[in-house]
């Protein structure tokens, strides 16, 4: 781990107000327009305004100190929603798109989903970990630090387990925290017999027995589960001790935004043709809107009404979803930019989206998110001095630094940057 202070900084904190952040809370980014952040031993020590004096200096023997020169110190950011565990190839799927075949008609066709599914069956756990550990690092440049990571790739029960598996052996290679999701109602196998009792009667209870509490989700929509089966599904893991989440709304409201609501799901995700009705419902629920504007911006831009949900009262996360076909996409920055542009949102609401209500999302608002003393040293220097530049500029390059766990993993040169780097 590296001990070090980032000085003469903006600080993006996000330490103000009850949790997840709804409504006009969402503006409020706790900022401190010039101040430090002292990382020792993988923890936020201090944040504070002004200058440091000589006793923060004395805490650490080798203290790494990094002038900000004004620029932005913020959360890295937590990707709550992400296919990231997958092998193989969709790109000609992808050509098959641009030249106007839907998506539901792909994944009836036999691609999509299921042409990854056929490649995962085929990979070995270790390939699966070793393209998983690529991507992560790839995300942590962007700075991404804390990354949710669903299976669903592998449908069968070994598959599946084997998806799952491969997740946590990645969790234990890298410094990032992920969170392993059993997604095994991620679509239908029409050469599976009485498919999703299967995954209901057998795949659950073996994932819940080895992974205790895991979260399991599920994708409704037509032609993959049906809210019936998805519900079924849902009380199923209830009883099993997992908490739900639920992929709802994406081409068609089919209802099942309000049962998973009733059944105390912990987010919704996708949202793009949620009603009215069921958007009222969600604001005065304590289940989360996920908001992945990057599957609009791939599939037809259609996207969720993020502007008139947080105007409703809703509380609202922002992810990447991070997949081979409807979102090639790892960079959080992007996700913003769309948010703001296509969704809605201001600059401040989507960076409250993508860091402590995501953070919220995961069951991690109290380690990770904010700029907070006792947090995990989740850091990341911009290189802009208003954050407001994260939602004006499109596939900018990433920020000068990131920290995980309190250790530096990605610092530009001084030549590259501009910054000034010693040991005190």
């Amino acid at each position: 781990m590296s001990d070090f202070i980032i000085a003469n900084a903006r600080i993006i904190t996000l330490d103000v107000g009850d949790l997840p952040r709804r409504g006009d809370a969402m503006e409020n980014l706790g900022v401190i327009e010039n101040g430090y952040v002292l990382v020792i031993d993988g923890k936020i020590n201090q944040v504070q305004s002004g200058s440091p004096d000589e006793a923060v200096f004395e805490k650490s023997d080798e203290l790494v100190v990094i002038d900000a020169e004004g620029r932005v110190v913020m959360p890295t950011f937590v990707d709550c929603h992400t296919h990231t565990c997958w092998t193989g190839s969709r790109l000609n799927e992808f050509e098959a798109s641009l030249r106007g075949v839907p998506y539901l008609d792909i994944l009836a066709q036999g691609g999509g989903i299921m042409s990854t599914v056929k490649s995962v069956r085929e990979a070995t756990q270790e390939d699966l970990v070793t393209s998983l550990v690529g991507r992560i690092a790839l995300m942590a440049s962007l700075g991404t630090t804390v990354v949710e990571v669903k299976s669903g790739y592998g449908l069968t029960t070994n598959d599946e387990l084997k998806m799952l598996r491969a997740i946590h052996d990645a969790s234990q290679e890298v410094p990032q925290l992920i969170s392993g999701t059993f997604l095994g109602a991620h679509a239908i196998d029409p050469e599976i017999e009485n498919f999703t009792d299967l995954v209901i009667e057998e795949t659950l209870p073996a994932v819940a027995d080895e992974f205790p509490n895991i979260t399991c989700d599920a994708y409704c929509e037509n032609g993959a589960w049906s809210p019936e089966e998805t519900t079924k599904l849902f009380e199923r893991a209830i009883d099993l001790g997992c908490p739900i989440r639920v992929h709802v709304d994406q081409f068609n409201a089919l209802g099942m935004l309000t049962r998973a609501i009733e059944l105390g799901a912990v987010s919704v995700d996708h949202l793009e043709h949620s009603t009215d009705k069921e958007l009222a419902l969600l604001a005065t629920s304590n289940t989360i809107g996920v908001l992945l504007p990057a599957s609009g911006f791939c599939l037809g831009d259609e996207y969720a009404r993020g502007r008139h949900m947080i105007d409703s009262g809703c509380a609202v996360a922002i992810a990447s979803n991070f997949n081979p076909g409807s979102a090639p996409m790892p960079s959080m920055p992007f996700a913003i930019a769309l948010a703001c542009r296509r969704l809605g949102l201001t600059p401040a609401e989507a960076i409250t989206a993508s860091t402590v209500n995501a953070a919220c999302v995961l069951g991690l608002q109290k380690k990770v998110g904010r700029i907070k003393v006792g947090f995990r040293g989740d850091i990341q220097l911009l290189d802009c001095e208003d954050e407001r530049e994260l939602a004006w500029q499109i596939c900018g390059g990433g920020p000068l630094l990131v920290s995980i766990d309190g250790e530096i993993i990605h610092l530009l040169s001084e030549g590259e940057s501009g910054m000034e780097g010693e040991d005190e």
